[in-house]
């Protein structure tokens, strides 16, 4: 979690593929179907954090594999509190993330903001996550 933290807190995520399991899972609070693997979870992290302004971790509460992180943040004028549920693998990897946030129009304006920046490339990874064709 230290590395997940430092990250956070420098807005580098240079070291994330080493913190992401392979298996990892990402759920959004915009929609209710997860995001499996590795890299839509690096991706999804890496976008949404681009979107959030000003974001920062206010309290911290762990135990065992997970770990529940409160933040605040803004998405252009919309002031949100959220928090990022984790759970890590024996190894000490990230295998689940479930972002919580209000207000309703601020989470709207978070899945839109990601929506823009790689909309496309979640629609691609999530057909080839079902093994379907486009």
């Amino acid at each position: 979690m230290a590395k997940w933290l430092a990250m956070i807190a420098s807005g580098d995520f240079g070291d994330l593929a080493s913190v992401i399991a392979a298996e990892a899972v990402y759920h959004s609070p915009v929609e209710w179907h997860p995001y499996p693997g590795h890299d839509l979870v690096c991706l999804l992290v890496r976008t949404a954090a681009g979107v959030f302004e000003d974001f920062k971790y206010e309290r911290q509460m762990a135990g065992g594999d997970s770990a529940m992180l409160e933040f605040t943040a803004h998405v252009g004028d919309i002031q949100m509190k959220g928090a990022h549920l984790i759970r890590f693998n024996a190894d000490g990897g990230i295998i689940d993330i479930d972002l919580i946030a209000r207000p309703a129009k601020g989470v709207m304006a978070l899945g839109n903001g990601v929506g823009d920046k790689i909309g496309p490339q979640i629609k691609a990874a999530l057909i080839a996550a079902s093994g379907a064709q486009a």
